[in-house]
C-alpha cells in the first residue's frame, strides 16, 4: 500500500512544475494514528514541532476512529523562492482555520499571509495568532510545520496549462462584473490550495484524517498535546483593576465586591504594579509595598491574583544580566528580547518569577505584547533580528508567544501548580497551554466571531469587556458574551471604578456615578451568577478537550458538517455538546471615524438565530423550538439567547461568590426533551495532576428524576458533587 501511495504521489507531482525545482514530492509517512507526514526537501531546524513543549497525546489519538490511508495527497517542490506545496480541493469543498482570523470565516478563494500582528486592520492573514493549519468540509486537516511567513492561496488560482478556458462557451458575459462570485471563487470546480513557504529548503506537511471535520480538529489538538484543564477558579469571573491601583485600593475593591455580592474569583493587576513596566522589571512597585500581605489577604477572601507583564526585560530587572547574552540583538522599549527557544533563558526567566511572584501566592499572568506591531505601530523587534538559538526575527515572531509561555510554564510546573492566564499571541500547537487570547481591538462582532473561529486551530479566545460607550445596555450585552466564553472578564485597566457605576470613562475616573447605577450592577451580577451556574458544565467540557481534543467552544459547522446552512454561521457557537450560544452583538463605531458618536444600545434587541436540524429548547422559557431554520427573536436586556439540544441534561450549580464555596458543588439537573442522555462530570481537587473522579448524572424514567452515579471513589476530604434537585423541561 505504501509503495502504491508513493507512486500515486509521484504521478500527481508530474502534472505540475515550479521554477528551478529540486524536489518534486514528499512521501507519506504515518507518524501517529490518523496522522501522516509529507516531507518536502530538507526542513530547517527551527519549526513549531522542533521547539514544542508538549508531546502528542498518542494514546488519545489511538482511541479515535481508525483511518488506513491519507485522505488527501500532498505534493511539493523546492524553488528559488522557498518551498511550494500543493493540496487538491474538490468542488464545493470549504476551508476553515488558519488561526485567529477575526475578519473572515470560510477561507476558500482567499489569500492569507500568516504573520503575527497585534493590530490587523484588513483581512490579509495578519492576526494575534496565525496557525498554518486548516480543515475542510471533506473531513481532513492540513498543518504546514513552519514558522516562516507562509502564504496560503486557497482555491481559486489556476495554471494556464491546466485551465479549462479553451472549452468555455461563448454565451457567458465575459466581463468580470458579469462572472458570478461562485465562478470567481471556483466554487463548484476542482481546485488546489497552494502554500508558499519562503526562505527555506524544505518543510514537513502533516495531514490529519477525520472522517469528519470535528475529528480532524480533534486529531490536530491531540497531536498538539490535548487541551488544558483550567483550575475551577479560572472558570469563574475575572476583574482587572485600573493600572494605577495601590495595594489599599486593590484590597478595598476586593472587599466591596464581596459586600455587594459580585461573584469574582480572579483580580488582575495592570502594568503599574511593577517598578518599571515598558520594558518590564518584574519587581513590585511602591504602589504595592507589602505584596505578600496583599496576596494573603486576597486569598483569605478566596481571590486569586493575576499579574500583567510583557516579555521585554528592563536593565533594572534582576534577570537582565543572566539574559544579556541569551537575547536578540535588537531591544524593545529599552529592554532585552529573551531567546525563549533557549532552555537556559527560559529557566532564568522562570526562576525570577517563581521567587518574586509565585512564592507569594500569585496564581497567573497576563502575557502582553508578545505579538508584533512593527506592521502598524513599529515598536517590536525587527525581522532582521538574530538570536543565539539561530532564529531570525521572522521565526522568532511566529514562535515568540508560545515560547514565552514555555518560560512561564517552567515556573508553574517546577512548583507543581496549575494556572490559567491570558496571552496576546499564540500559534501552531497551542492547544495544551492554559492561556486565553485577547486583543486591544474592540469590534464586538469580531469578538463574538473569535470564539467560533478559534475552535478550528486549537486556540481559546475571550471577548473581554472594556469600554461601553454605547451605554449601560452595551455593558450588559458585552458581559453576556464574555460570560459564555473560555474566560469571563472585565478589563477595567483605565477605569477607577467598576463600569456598572459609570460607563463613561471620564466621569467614571472623576467619581461621578450614573443615576440608578445599582440597576446596572444588578444586571451585571445576574450575568456573573449565570456564569457561576455553568462552571461544572464548562469544567467537564475542558476535561473532554484534554482527553479527546474536542474544543469546549466550537463553531456550529464542526458539530453539523453536513448542514449547508451551518457552514457560514460565525456569530453563534456550541458550548460543550448541549448549549448553543447566540450573543446579542452590539454596534461598534467605525474605526476610521473615531469622532463619531458611539451607537446607543437599547433595552431590547432583535437578532437572527439559526438552529441546526433537530429539536432545541429555549433556556429561558423552556419552549421547544424546531431546528433546521433561521428566525428572528426579540431579546430583553436580561437574557442572552441560549438554546439547549433536546435530550440534554444540564448540571447547573448553585451560584456563589467564588468557586471555593462548597455550595458551588451543589447541582440542579435540568432535563430537556425525551430520552435524555447522561452527562459526565469530574471532581477536581485543584491539585497539579488531579485524578478527576468521574460522576454521571443520568435520567431515571421510573421516578422521573435524575440521579448521580459515582464511577470512581471520591478522595477523602476532596470536594464532591451533590445532586439536590431535577427540573424536567419538555
Amino acid at each position: 500500500m505504501k509503495k502504491l501511495l508513493v507512486l500515486f504521489l509521484a504521478i500527481v507531482a508530474s502534472a505540475w512544475s515550479a521554477p528551478e525545482t529540486t524536489t518534486l514530492v514528499g512521501a507519506a509517512e504515518q507518524v501517529l494514528p490518523g496522522v501522516w507526514r509529507f516531507r518536502i526537501g530538507e526542513p530547517e531546524a527551527i519549526t513549531p514541532t522542533s521547539t514544542r513543549r508538549y508531546l502528542p497525546a498518542a494514546s488519545s489519538l489511538a482511541a479515535l476512529q481508525g483511518v488506513a490511508t491519507p485522505p488527501v495527497a500532498v505534493t511539493g517542490a523546492v524553488t528559488d523562492r522557498g518551498v511550494l506545496v500543493r493540496i487538491p480541493l474538490l468542488p464545493d469543498e470549504q476551508i476553515y482555520g488558519l488561526g485567529l482570523q477575526l475578519q473572515s470565516f470560510q477561507q476558500r478563494a482567499s489569500k492569507k499571509l500568516l504573520r503575527v500582528n497585534a493590530d490587523p486592520q484588513i483581512d490579509t492573514g495578519d492576526t494575534h495568532a496565525p496557525v498554518p493549519f486548516y480543515v475542510t468540509t471533506r473531513g481532513y486537516g492540513v498543518f504546514v510545520d513552519t514558522a516562516r511567513y507562509a502564504t496560503f492561496y486557497l482555491g481559486n488560482k489556476v495554471r494556464v496549462s491546466e485551465s479549462p478556458s479553451a472549452a468555455a462557451t461563448t454565451d457567458k458575459n465575459d466581463g468580470w462584473n458579469g462572472v458570478p462570485p461562485y465562478d470567481q471563487k471556483r466554487i463548484g470546480h476542482a481546485s488546489d490550495v497552494w502554500v508558499e513557504v519562503p526562505r527555506t529548503q524544505g518543510v514537513d506537511v502533516y495531514v490529519f484524517a477525520g472522517p469528519s471535520m470535528r475529528e480532524a480538529v480533534q486529531r490536530y489538538n491531540l497531536f498538539s498535546g490535548g487541551g488544558p484543564i483550567p483550575p475551577r477558579w479560572g472558570l469563574g469571573f475575572w476583574y482587572r483593576c485600573e493600572s494605577n491601583y495601590t495595594q489599599d485600593e486593590v484590597l478595598k475593591l476586593a472587599a466591596d465586591f464581596r459586600e455587594r455580592r459580585i461573584p469574582c474569583d480572579v483580580l488582575g493587576l495592570e502594568p503599574h504594579w511593577q517598578s518599571h513596566s515598558y520594558s518590564s522589571s518584574y519587581l513590585w512597585s511602591k504602589r504595592i509595598p507589602e505584596p505578600g500581605r496583599m496576596v494573603g489577604e486576597l486569598a483569605q477572601q478566596h481571590y486569586r491574583l493575576n499579574l500583567w507583564e510583557q516579555p521585554f526585560v528592563h536593565p533594572s530587572s534582576p534577570v537582565y544580566g543572566d539574559l544579556r547574552n541569551r537575547s536578540g540583538d535588537f531591544e524593545v522599549w529599552g529592554g532585552l528580547v529573551p531567546d525563549f527557544i533557549d532552555p537556559a533563558a527560559r529557566a532564568a526567566f522562570a526562576s525570577l518569577h517563581e521567587k518574586t511572584h509565585l512564592s507569594l501566592g500569585v496564581a497567573g499572568y497576563k502575557a502582553d505584547e508578545c505579538d508584533n506591531s512593527d506592521l502598524v505601530g513599529n515598536w517590536s523587534f525587527p525581522e532582521i533580528s538574530r538570536f543565539p538559538s539561530g532564529a531570525d526575527g521572522e521565526l522568532m515572531h511566529s514562535l515568540f508567544g508560545l515560547r514565552y509561555l514555555d518560560a512561564l510554564q517552567t515556573a508553574f510546573e517546577h512548583r507543581e501548580q496549575r494556572t490559567y492566564g491570558l496571552v496576546r499571541s499564540a500559534g501552531a500547537l497551542a492547544a495544551p497551554y492554559p492561556y486565553v487570547l485577547y486583543s486591544d481591538l474592540y469590534d464586538h462582532r469580531q469578538f463574538v466571531h473569535g470564539v467560533a473561529q478559534a475552535s478550528f486551530s486549537g486556540l481559546l479566545w475571550t471577548p473581554e469587556v472594556r469600554d461601553s460607550s454605547g451605554g449601560p445596555a452595551e455593558l450588559v450585552r458585552r458581559l453576556q458574551a464574555a460570560a459564555f466564553s473560555p474566560l469571563a472578564m472585565i478589563n477595567a485597566w483605565y477605569l477607577k471604578n467598576p463600569p456598572w457605576k459609570q460607563v463613561n470613562r471620564a466621569a467614571n475616573n472623576s467619581g461621578s456615578f450614573s443615576a440608578g447605577w445599582e440597576k446596572t450592577e444588578a444586571r451585571c451580577r445576574a450575568v456573573l451568577e449565570l456564569r457561576m451556574r455553568f462552571v461544572p458544565y464548562l469544567h467537564a467540557a475542558f476535561v473532554r478537550y484534554h482527553r479527546e481534543g474536542l474544543p469546549p467552544f466550537r463553531a456550529l459547522v464542526l458539530d453539523y458538517p453536513d448542514d449547508p446552512a451551518a457552514r457560514t454561521v460565525d456569530d453563534e457557537y456550541m458550548m460543550g455538546d448541549s448549549v448553543l450560544v447566540a450573543p446579542v452583538i452590539v454596534p461598534t463605531a467605525p474605526r476610521n471615524r473615531p469622532t463619531d458618536a458611539p451607537p446607543t444600545v437599547g433595552e431590547e434587541s432583535r437578532r437572527s438565530v439559526y438552529l441546526p436540524p433537530g429539536d432545541w429548547y429555549d433556556f429561558w422559557t423552556g419552549e421547544r423550538v424546531a431546528g433546521g431554520r433561521r428566525f428572528e427573536v426579540v431579546v430583553p436586556i436580561d437574557r442572552i439567547p441560549l438554546y439547549v439540544r433536546s435530550g440534554s441534561v444540564l448540571p447547573l450549580a448553585t451560584p456563589t461568590l467564588h468557586t471555593d464555596d462548597a455550595a458551588s458543588w451543589r447541582l440542579t439537573a435540568q432535563v430537556y426533551g425525551p430520552k435524555p442522555r447522561p452527562i459526565w462530570l469530574f471532581e477536581d481537587d485543584g491539585s497539579f495532576a488531579p485524578k478527576l473522579p468521574e460522576v454521571r448524572i443520568e435520567w431515571d424514567e421510573t421516578v422521573r428524576a435524575c440521579r448521580l452515579v459515582r464511577t470512581d471513589d471520591a478522595a477523602p476530604g476532596a470536594p464532591a458533587y451533590q445532586l439536590t434537585a431535577t427540573t424536567a423541561v419538555n
